[in-house]
């Protein structure tokens, strides 16, 4: 599988936003995006004209990377959406929300995308009482993810309850941080999506 092995502040500045790649490192001021808020390179403050392809482009770029999600999985997440009643760019980003890692992330139990995805796929955390080692499995209202005791004492999980009530939780999910325990109370809705992204941009660079 394909996997970015430079810098992933890099990312965030080639984006024009943070993507909160690092975790708590963003919210300090040793955020590369905050320290030289323009794109990589030795051209990067040069002043571009930029056409609406290429608006586009960076927006699905921007998802795509936010999420840790390759250029096949994105387009097959998109085809899903667009079949779907409804609005395709709302389907595409309530999909990207219910995938496990995210939940994971957004629960608390991880400082990043990237950190969540590596501890799913060790087999960490439990999705009502069985084990689940699949990143992109796709959570439904009513679902249970649970730390089992025996993985409970691992470094990373060391600050949870802490973690939980810096970040804070999303309204359609519920953390227990003292039981190392999360439910899904809902499916996402669009004003339930806190990533700052424009998917109709996406929507009409698919649709070309």
């Amino acid at each position: 599988m394909a996997k970015y092995t430079e810098a992933k502040c890099r990312i965030c500045r080639r984006e024009g936003c943070k993507l909160f790649l690092k975790g708590d490192r963003c919210f300090t001021d040793k955020c590369a995006h905050d320290r030289r808020p323009y794109p990589p390179g030795q051209h990067g403050r040069a002043r571009k004209k930029v056409s609406d392809y290429a608006v586009q482009l960076r927006e699905k770029q921007k998802t795509r990377r936010a999420y840790g999600v390759l250029e096949r999985q994105f387009h097959t997440y998109f085809e899903k959406a667009e079949k779907q009643k409804g609005v395709t760019g709302t389907n595409l980003l309530v999909m990207l929300e219910r995938r496990l890692d995210n939940v994971v992330y957004k629960l608390g139990f991880a400082n990043s995308r990237n950190q969540a995805r590596q501890l799913v796929r060790h087999g960490i955390f439990t999705l009502n009482g069985r084990k689940v080692d699949i990143p992109s499995l796709q959570v439904k209202a009513g679902d249970v993810v649970e730390v089992p005791e025996k993985h409970r004492k691992i470094p990373v999980l060391a600050d949870v309850q802490q973690v939980i009530a810096r970040r804070g939780c999303p309204v359609w999910l519920e953390a227990d941080g003292a039981n190392f325990k999360g439910t899904v109370k809902a499916l996402p809705q669009r004003d339930d999506i806190q990533f700052v992204v424009n998917e109709q941009l996406i929507v009409e660079l698919y649709s070309k």
